[in-house]
């Protein structure tokens, strides 16, 4: 059989094509022409669906942005935190940007972690609420936006919310963020107002009536899209790997408020369709967690000599 590059093919192809000649083309002389074409079909087929499965796989093409683009424009607050800068231009909260802010290291924050369910009426700050939601989800990768905790093909199924309380955090002196529902946007680190007013007794009703909701000066609320790991993984993803990752940002914002000096605690128990209501959720979002944040009444201690010494007392 005569050999015939594909460019010549494709060219030979466009020319009897536009000569009105197309009947030729299914002659029994031009087998080999036919079988080109189709090669070619094929092959854009198997790339195409190669590039849906890569598209599916990156953050910044599966993340779902509703109604979250700010106008530039003058910011009505800016004020200094701790370490850092807070600019508010409208409904939008820029967050002081991440940095060590803890001479904790990984091993002292593994060990002092614990569940405190018990806080001082005390308001976090604004740079504790930034790096708290930055540990949780935040981008930890400039090239391909990967983020503090891992997931399934990088699919980043969880949506961060933030319940804040009336004065439950501060960004200066006598000033505080207005309390509401705001959802946290990961690529500019910032907090979008979604509900204004103080919800943590509602939100406390919804999750059994667990006072430690309404204590807490705020709550993080992690929601699901299980459909951006389900469509690459299947229900395996909805049974396995999303619960997993829900994980994740939990003992993420653990050891990050544990190095804070913060008190945390990982709730499940609550009526999913009203927490959705309250913090005005997406209908494909269902909620995973509530993560009540604040000063703890009691920061218990233990020592790694305690640690080996009970260890040793094991081993007889």
């Amino acid at each position: 059989m005569p050999r015939c590059s594909p460019y010549k093919t494709i060219n030979k192809f466009i020319k009897l094509y536009t000569q009105n000649d197309i009947w030729y083309l299914f002659s029994m002389k031009n087998v080999e022409l036919i079988a080109y074409v189709i090669s070619f079909i094929i092959t854009l087929a198997i790339a195409v669906h190669i590039f849906n499965i890569i598209y599916g796989a990156f953050p910044w093409k599966t993340f779902d942005i509703k109604d979250e683009t700010v106008e530039e424009g003058r910011a009505d607050v800016v004020e200094d935190g701790e370490v850092g800068e807070v600019r508010i231009v409208g409904n939008v909260v820029y967050l002081p940007l991440p940095r060590r802010v803890s001479n904790v290291s990984v091993e002292e924050a593994i060990l002092l972690r614990r569940s405190i369910r018990e806080y001082l009426p005390n308001p976090i700050t604004i740079d504790q609420l930034s790096m708290l939601l930055w540990a949780a989800y935040g981008v930890t990768d400039t090239r391909y936006g990967f983020r503090s905790s891992p997931s399934a093909g990088a699919t980043y199924p969880l949506e961060i919310y933030v319940v804040v309380g009336e004065k439950g955090v501060r960004i200066g002196d006598e000033k505080y963020l207005r309390s509401g529902v705001y959802k946290y946007d990961v690529y500019t680190h910032s907090l979008r107002l979604v509900r204004e007013g103080d919800f943590r007794d509602e939100l406390a009703k919804a999750a059994l009536d667990q006072p430690w909701v309404r204590e807490a000066p705020i709550n993080i609320v992690i929601t699901a899209v299980f459909e951006r790991t389900t469509r690459i993984y299947g229900e395996r993803g909805r049974v396995r790997y999303v619960p997993m990752e829900v994980g994740h940002v939990g003992q993420n914002i653990y050891l990050m408020a544990t190095a804070l000096r913060l008190g945390t605690v990982v709730i499940g128990a609550f009526y999913d369709d009203w927490i959705a209501q309250i913090i005005s959720a997406s209908e494909n979002e269902t909620p995973m967690y509530i993560v009540p944040v604040g000063v703890p009444k009691e920061f218990r201690e233990t020592t790694f000599e305690d640690i080996q010494r009970f260890i040793e007392s094991r081993r007889g």
